[in-house]
C-alpha cells in the first residue's frame, strides 16, 4: 500500500513548523541541538547512512520523523543509502526483514517482544558493525526510533548499549469528549481539534502533529467523540470524514474508534425500538458496522456510555447491560472489533449510596459478556476526584475483561489554569493493593491480565487536547498527555521516572531546571488536594461547570449536590460507607474492609471518604478534626506559592514565552487556592462553630459573596 502524496506533503509541512517560535507546539519533540561533543559525533555518524529494510507508509513517517529531528539536534538532514553494507551505519527494518543478518536466539528473544515490541543495539554482519532499530512490525520499530530519538535528547544514549521494551497494556487509547459542532465537553484548551465541516477534503496539518505525539509515547487507539453521543457520527457522510482521519493515523500505528449512541436505529433509520434483542435493531448494527469497516478496514469498534447521566440503554427495554454490550460485540465480532462498555452508570432514582451503583450493576453479570467487551471502569467510583480510593469493580468482576478509565483533563483540579501532574495519583491507583483475585493483585496487575488471564487489556484516559496553539491550555498539562501514554504503555512505570523524561524532553537537560520543575510537578497533585478536597472530602465543586468550590451547592438531584457527599452536620463531617453506614466499604476485600473500617487505620488521605467522623476526632499528628481540616486547606495556598517561588527562580534558564505563560497561570492558580480555602473553611465553620487555627492565614471575605460567584461562561460547557 503506497502512502498518499497528500500525507508526505503534510509530514513535510510539519517540518517547516519548527520555525515558530517556543510556544509549546512542539510538545516534547521539541529536538534540541546536540551540545555534548561525544554524543553529537555518534548521532551524527549514524543519521548519515541510514538504510530501511522496505518500504511502507510506517517507514515513512520514520524518515519524515528523523528528517525533522536531524535538521533540529544538528542543523543538517541525515543521508539515506540504497545499499545496506555501502556507506550504511543504522538500520531500520522489522525482524522478519532482518531475519537473514540476525542470529536465531536474537530473532527469538525480539519475537517474544509481541507485536509492539522493539529491540536497537548492535548487529554485526561479516565482522562490520551497524546500529540497529527492530520491530516485529512496522509500528514496534517506529517506537523504538522515538525511543531512541528520547535517548538521544535526554543524553542517555549509549551505543554500546541494547535496549528493547514492549507495552504491558493492548490498547492504549485516547478519548475525546468532543462535539461534532468542534464544543468539547471538559475540555479547556480551546474547540476540538476535529473540523468534521471541512473534513474529509482538508487535512490539516496538525493531525498529522497529533498522530506524531501519540505514537511517539505509545498510544494506538483514539476514540473520536464524546461518549454523550450524537448518532450523527454513524452516517456515511461522518464515516467518511472518520477515514480521512484514520488514513492520517494508521501509519502511526493508531485505531479509529466511535462512540455509539444507544438509540441510533431509532434516530437514524427511524425503527420503533433499539431493543437490543430485536431482529431489526440487530440488524441495523451488523449493516453499521460493515459498512464502516467497509471505509475503515482497521477500524477499533465502539465505545459506549449506556442508562448513565440521561443517556440511553438496555435498561429502557427491560433489558441488562451485557445483552446491550454483547449485541454491539457481535455485529463487530467479524472484523475483530472491540466493544468497549463504561461501567460508569448511576441512577438519582437508586436510594442506594452512588459510589455502590457500578458494583452492583456489574458485579452480578460477571462472565456473561463477549470475549470481544471491554468493561470500562474509572479510577474511583464517584467520578474523577481530585483523590479517590480505587473503583471496587477491580478485584470484584475476574471473568470479564475489564479497562481503566482516567481523566487527563482537569475537570475536578482546577481545569487549564491550575498546574497539578496527574502521574502521581494515577500510579497511587496503579499500586493500590486490591487483594483480590490473589493477596498480590494490584489494580495494574488486574489490568495488565496478570491475574485474571484476560487477553483484552485497555487503559484509556479523557483527552485534554484541543485548538490552542500549545495543545492543552496550560503547558505543564502536556506532562499528564505525556505521562498517560507512558503509564499506557507501562502501568509499573513511576511517576518521578516519567516527571524527569517529560522535563527533559520540554526544557532541556539543565540539572536545576530538572531538578526544580520536577520538585513542582511531584509536589503539585497534593498540592491541590489540600487547597480542594483535603483528608478524603469529594464533590463539593461549583455545579455543573465544576469550576471552583461549592460544598453548599443544593437543589435538584440529590447525587449531584455537595452535601450528598461531605455531610456536615454539627456533630462532624463525612461519609460513613463502614457497615454501619451505606456499606459501600463492604464492595472491597476483606483484607481492607477489616482496615479502613477503624478511622484510626485507614489512610487518612481516605478518612472521610468512608467515615462521618466528630469535629474533635483526633488525627494521627495530635489535631483534631476540624484543626486538620483548616491546617490543609490553609497548607494548599502556601505550597501554592512555593511552586511559584521555586519557578520565578528558573527564569533565566526557561524560554521567555514558556516562563511568562506559567507564571500567569501560577498567579491565577494561587488566587484559586485562596479561593477554595476562604470559602471552604468558612462554610464549614458554619457546622463546626469553632475557630480557625490561630497560626494559619486567616480566611478572608463573606461567605455569602463566596456563594453568589457565578461563573455561567465557564470553560468545558
Amino acid at each position: 500500500m503506497h502512502k498518499p502524496i497528500y500525507l508526505t506533503a503534510l509530514l513535510w509541512l510539519c517540518i517547516s513548523l519548527g520555525s515558530y517560535a517556543n510556544d509549546g507546539y512542539k510538545l516534547w519533540l521539541d529536538y534540541q541541538p546536540i551540545k555534548e561533543s561525544q554524543l553529537r559525533s555518534e548521532v551524527e555518524s549514524l543519521l548519515s547512512g541510514i538504510y530501511f529494510f522496505g518500504e511502507n507508509p510506517t517507514y515513512e513517517a520514520i524518515r519524515n520523523e528523523l528528517n525533522l529531528a536531524s535538521q533540529s539536534m544538528l542543523d543538517k538532514g541525515p543521508g539515506y543509502s540504497k545499499d545496506r553494507l555501502q556507506n550504511t551505519k543504522l538500520w531500520i527494518g522489522t525482524r522478519e526483514q532482518l531475519s537473514q543478518v540476525l542470529s536465531l536466539t536474537k530473532q527469538t528473544e525480539i519475537k517474544a517482544l509481541g507485536e509492539d515490541g522493539y529491540w536497537r543495539g548492535t548487529v554485526e554482519l561479516d565482522g562490520k558493525p551497524f546500529y540497529a532499530i527492530i520491530g516485529n512490525r512496522p509500528v514496534g520499530t517506529l517506537y523504538g526510533v522515538y525511543n531512541w530519538l528520547n535517548s538521544i535528547q535526554s543524553n542517555t544514549f549509549n551505543k554500546q548499549t541494547e535496549a528493547s521494551d514492549f507495552p504491558k497494556i493492548k490498547i492504549r487509547m485516547l478519548n475525546h469528549w468532543d462535539n461534532l459542532d468542534r464544543t468539547v465537553e471538559r475540555g479547556y484548551a480551546g474547540f476540538s481539534i476535529w473540523d468534521w465541516h471541512r473534513l474529509p477534503g482538508y487535512i490539516d496539518p496538525r493531525y498529522v502533529d497529533y498522530a506524531r505525539a501519540n505514537a511517539s509515547i505509545g498510544i494506538n487507539a483514539v476514540s473520536l467523540t464524546n461518549v454523550n453521543a450524537n448518532a450523527l457520527i454513524l452516517t456515511t457522510d461522518f464515516m467518511k470524514k472518520a477515514k480521512a482521519l484514520a488514513d492520517v493515523f494508521r501509519p502511526y500505528g493508531i485505531k479509529v474508534f466511535l462512540t455509539a449512541r444507544f438509540s441510533a436505529p431509532m434516530q437514524l433509520e427511524g425503527l420503533k425500538t433499539a431493543d437490543p434483542l430485536d431482529p431489526e435493531v440487530i440488524a441495523f448494527w451488523k449493516k453499521k458496522a460493515d459498512e464502516l469497516y467497509s471505509h475503515i478496514p482497521d477500524f477499533g469498534g465502539f465505545l459506549v456510555k449506556a442508562n448513565s447521566e440521561g443517556q440511553p440503554g438496555p435498561h429502557e427495554y427491560g433489558r441488562n447491560h451485557a445483552e446491550g454490550a454483547n449485541m454491539l460485540a457481535d455485529a463487530l465480532a467479524p472484523h475483530g472489533g472491540v466493544l468497549i462498555w463504561r461501567a460508569f452508570v448511576y441512577s438519582h432514582e437508586d436510594e442506594v449510596d452512588r459510589h455502590m451503583q457500578a458494583n452492583n450493576e456489574f458485579g452480578p453479570l460477571d462472565g456473561k459478556f463477549k470475549d470481544n467487551v471491554i468493561i470500562q471502569i474509572k479510577n474511583g467510583a464517584i467520578d474523577f476526584q481530585p483523590r479517590e480510593p480505587f473503583h471496587p469493580l477491580y478485584g470484584a468482576i475476574n471473568e470479564t475483561n475489564v479497562g481503566m478509565e482516567f481523566q487527563i483533563t482537569q475537570e475536578y483540579l482546577g481545569q487549564a489554569t491550575n498546574l497539578v501532574y496527574l502521574a502521581p495519583m494515577w500510579e497511587e491507583v496503579l499500586k493500590s493493593k486490591t487483594y483480590s483475585p490473589s493477596p498480590t493483585s494490584t489494580v495494574g496487575s488486574i489490568l495488565e491480565g496478570k491475574d485474571t488471564g484476560q487477553k483484552m487489556t485497555l487503559i484509556a484516559g479523557v483527552s485534554n487536547i484541543g485548538t490552542d496553539r500549545n495543545w492543552t491550555g496550560h503547558l505543564f498539562a502536556q506532562s499528564n498527555w505525556f505521562a498517560f501514554g507512558k503509564m499506557a504503555w507501562n502501568p509499573e512505570v513511576t511517576s518521578q521516572e516519567i516527571a524527569e523524561e517529560w522535563t527533559k524532553l520540554t526544557f532541556g537537560l539543565d540539572r536545576e531546571v530538572v531538578s526544580k520543575v520536577g520538585e513542582i510537578l511531584m509536589e503539585s497533585h497534593e498540592t491541590a488536594v489540600d487547597y480542594m478536597t483535603p483528608l478524603g472530602l469529594h464533590h463539593i465543586m461549583g455545579r455543573s461547570h465544576h469550576y471552583g468550590p461549592g460544598p453548599w451547592v443544593m437543589g435538584g438531584r440529590a447525587d449531584w449536590t455537595a452535601p450528598y457527599y461531605h455531610q456536615a452536620d454539627s456533630l462532624g463531617i463525612g461519609f460513613d460507607r463502614t457497615g454501619e453506614g451505606s456499606g459501600a466499604l463492604e464492595q472491597y476485600a476483606p483484607e481492607i474492609v477489616e482496615k479502613w473500617s477503624d478511622p484510626n487505620q485507614i489512610p487518612e488521605k481516605y478518612l472521610l471518604w468512608f467515615h462521618h467522623l466528630p469535629w474533635d476526632f483526633q488525627l494521627k499528628d495530635g489535631n483534631t478534626l476540624w484543626e486538620g481540616i483548616a491546617y490543609r486547606y490553609d497548607l494548599g495556598v502556601k505550597e501554592v506559592r512555593a511552586m511559584q517561588a521555586t519557578w520565578a527562580s528558573l527564569e533565566s534558564k526557561i524560554d521567555p514565552e514558556e516562563f511568562d505563560h506559567v507564571r500567569q497561570l501560577l498567579e491565577i492558580q494561587e488566587q484559586e487556592a485562596e479561593w477554595w480555602r476562604n470559602a471552604c473553611l468558612l462554610y464549614f465553620q458554619t457546622f463546626s462553630n469553632r475557630p480557625f487555627p490561630s497560626d494559619i492565614e486567616q480566611p478572608e471575605g463573606d461567605l455569602e459573596y463566596y456563594k453568589s460567584l457565578q461563573f455561567p461562561n465557564a470553560p468545558g460547557i
